[in-house]
């Protein structure tokens, strides 16, 4: 099995043969190149050199002279590189658009902060929760006064340990935060070899699964609209992942829990699940009309931003599955070098939670260290 379609499987073995373009025949009231020359010669003349082509149009016709219009004379500009924007603006680097696929647990993390609403206005309680991508179990969530780079630092050196992660095992994806971002976290990334991952900035779907999750939370029964304090946020949180972990059926994953994804259950729970259908259907086959009853199936693989080309998403599907294709090579990029400078370790009073995931997690642990 190559786990690939037949169509693809075709396609890479017989090419599609490109056929050679025409040359296009240039317009018969193009300028010829001596005229268009003559164009460049007076637009680089030192009386124009600060003039816009309409205001050299205008001069010229004032002097009984017409080369060519102003929009014909843009166009000679720009095919020699000589038009752009006069004033100084802003002009942002490109960021390349995340691609991240999950074929199984602990492959991918991805993670963010929200805001919980304390007792009075501007009060807030910072939650980092770290989810996984492939089953969507809450690795590890900490509850904090505050957004900073060192408690993140804190809660994935645990989460890490907890997990068993081993170098180059792991990418972990974000938003470009200012705790995400920090340089004590990128340190302890390089330490324990995980691939950081950075969302475009001000675009909020490259980290769906994360704002997804802070959905779920916010939309729950008991939610607030606004914290007690402190004790009164914890709490509602410590009642809320062993729920989210363990007792909501996720409905993007065949509405099994995620913590039966992340722990290999997910194949025995279906199966139980299409031996009872089968029962049901031999005690009342009169009721199935159409056949016997199909269960839901995990879905093999998960992604964020998958490329739009259909036949790159099964090349990378065939490569993390460990296909052999006929004529393709599958080669892995080589890493770039990581600073192994350890990381300073300033803490402050913080609830952290990052339990195993074939259990409910451990309980937080609330600490005034300074």
């Amino acid at each position: 099995m190559l786990a690939v379609p037949r169509p693809s499987y075709y396609r890479w073995r017989r090419p599609p043969v490109r056929r050679p373009r025409r040359e296009r025949v240039p317009s018969p009231r193009a300028l010829a190149p001596e005229e268009r020359q003559g164009v460049l010669e007076v637009l680089h003349a030192p009386r124009f050199s600060d003039r816009s082509p309409a205001a050299v149009v205008a001069t010229l016709l004032d002097e009984e002279q017409y080369l060519c219009s102003p929009r014909t004379m843009y166009r000679i500009l720009a095919a020699e590189g000589e038009v752009r924007e006069r004033r100084e603006q802003l002009r942002r680097p490109f960021y390349a658009k995340p691609e991240l696929l999950a074929t199984g647990p602990n492959q991918v993390w991805t993670w963010d902060l929200t805001k919980l609403r304390g007792p009075e206005k501007w009060t807030y309680f910072y939650l980092y929760v770290v989810l996984d991508l492939f089953s969507r179990l809450v690795v590890a969530w900490m509850l904090a006064h505050r957004e900073s780079g060192e408690l993140a630092r804190e809660l994935f050196a645990k989460a890490t340990d907890e997990q068993g992660i081993e170098p180059g095992q792991l990418v972990v994806h974000s938003d470009r935060g200012s705790a995400p971002t920090a340089k004590t976290l990128a340190q302890l990334y390089a330490d324990l070899g995980i691939e950081p991952s950075l969302g475009r900035p001000s675009v909020s779907n490259d980290n769906p699964f994360s704002e997804a999750h802070f959905k779920t939370l916010k939309y729950a029964p008991g939610f607030p609209s606004r914290f007690g304090g402190y004790e009164d946020a914890l709490a509602f949180c410590r009642g809320f992942f062993p729920w989210y972990n363990h007792e909501h059926r996720h409905s993007a994953l065949a509405y099994l829990t995620p913590a039966q994804v992340h722990t290999g259950q997910a194949e025995s729970v279906l199966e139980r699940r299409r031996r009872v259908l089968e029962a049901a259907r031999a005690l009342h086959p009169e009721r199935f009309q159409l056949g016997a009853p199909r269960v839901a199936r995990l879905p093999a693989a998960v992604w964020i931003n998958p490329p739009r080309d259909r036949s790159r998403v099964e090349l990378d599907l065939a490569r993390a599955r460990k296909a052999c294709l006929p004529g393709i090579t599958t080669v892995r990029a080589p890493r770039s070098p990581r600073s192994r400078v350890a990381a300073g370790d300033e803490r402050s009073e913080l609830a952290l939670d990052a339990g195993r995931s074939g259990a409910h997690p451990l309980n937080p642990t609330q600490e005034d260290l300074h």
